[in-house]
């Protein structure tokens, strides 16, 4: 999808972004651009994924003996009412699906959700900046879509360095990670029907079961193990399972790992909250991307504005303006008190209008794919 081209230069970018934001002062220093990887570094495109078909359920049977065994969701005809099941289904009951739109979002944008994709969809929240939500906006992003789909949504941790995304969006029903589907991903790979069932061992639940979620690992050696046949692997398994695959990824964009996961999604989502340091390094990583044959993800890409403060501040409408003017869409989500903490994430303690605002941005982010 990308060519394996050396990372060029962009000498401009920061008078650029001087310019828009109406700044006269430098920056301290030249622009800084990371080192060129390897020609033969970057990863080949992966296949064409086929047309995502829910799993056939088969009579359960015990998992491979070297798989860890931990208690599975019940089937979906034992499970309470409105309570998720375990494999993606249809839409929601007719009595879900037209709430009045006082109780919730717009149904047009619930039915922007719920449409047919085709095939599983991989979305990837960049930005090689920290603390720019992007682990929250994947969290989010997955709860208003499994809510709206009625499940068959993942979010992956693919933080190479002790993401937290398990931690604030899963159930604690176990402590296994990525690291322990890699150790037993051949076991994984060949469970045939029983596909769904054996990678259940490994994943976590959003406390309202609305999606999955594969958590990172803490271990920083870890990334040595995520090679990009590894990374491209596990992608296989989970768009076999899951109709949208939500990745959080890391900081590094020289990484194997973080080439890899660029090459194989569908959908780019830019996050950044409105300050000149956030921005200014998404629209860097955006020039990257063009510059290395990624274009096409680029004019595609949903940018993601955050609001971290009850004060959007005076930057938003630049921004909003600017990155509209780069990629396909902006979605603006406000500021919630629930999310200051950085503790567990619930999306349904979420305010309504934020909630509101979390559907939209998801609808946003799928649609044209």
């Amino acid at each position: 999808m990308g060519s394996p081209e050396a990372w060029s230069e962009r000498p401009d970018s920061a008078s650029r972004w001087r310019n828009l934001l109406g700044r006269g002062r430098g920056r301290g220093g030249a622009q800084q651009t990371p080192t060129p990887p390897p020609r033969e570094s970057y990863p080949s495109p992966p296949p064409q994924r086929e047309a995502y078909a829910p799993p056939p359920v088969a009579p359960s049977a015990p998992p491979p003996q070297s798989v860890p065994s931990a208690g599975r969701r019940p089937v979906p005809q034992q499970l309470p009412p409105q309570t998720p099941p375990q494999l993606p289904r249809g839409l929601p009951p007719t009595s879900v699906r037209h709430q009045a739109p006082s109780a919730g979002p717009d149904p047009a944008t619930m039915e922007r959700l719920r449409r047919d994709l085709g095939r599983s969809q991989v979305i990837a929240f960049i930005n090689p900046k920290g603390g720019v939500h992007k682990t929250t906006a994947t969290v989010l992003a997955s709860a208003a879509l499994g809510t709206a789909r009625d499940g068959g949504v993942i979010a992956w941790d693919d933080n190479e360095l002790r993401g937290t995304l398990g931690l604030r969006a899963g159930s604690a029903r176990h402590g296994r990670t990525i690291r322990h589907l890699v150790e037993h991903l051949t076991e994984v790979e060949a469970a045939g029907v029983h596909l769904p069932e054996h990678l259940d061992e490994f994943l976590r639940h959003s406390a309202d079961g609305s999606f999955d979620v594969l958590a990172g690992d803490e271990d920083p050696k870890l990334q040595r193990q995520l090679d990009p046949t590894t990374v491209l692997r596990v992608l296989d398994i989970l768009t076999r399972t899951h109709q949208i695959v939500c990745i959080d990824t890391g900081n590094n964009v020289e990484s194997a790992n973080w080439r890899t996961v660029v090459s194989s999604v569908d959908r780019l989502v830019v996050t950044t909250v409105p300050r000149e340091d956030a921005a200014f390094s998404a629209d860097w990583m955006l020039d990257l991307l063009a510059d290395n044959g990624y274009g096409h993800l680029v004019e595609n890409a949903v940018t993601l504005l955050s609001m971290p403060t009850p004060n959007a501040g005076p930057l938003l409408e630049d921004l909003r303006k600017h990155f509209a003017s780069r990629t396909r869409a902006v979605a603006v989500v406000p500021y919630d008190p629930s999310l200051e903490p950085g503790a567990k994430i619930e999306f349904s303690a979420l305010r309504p209008a934020t909630r509101t605002a979390w559907f939209e941005a998801a609808a946003t982010i799928i649609d044209g794919i």
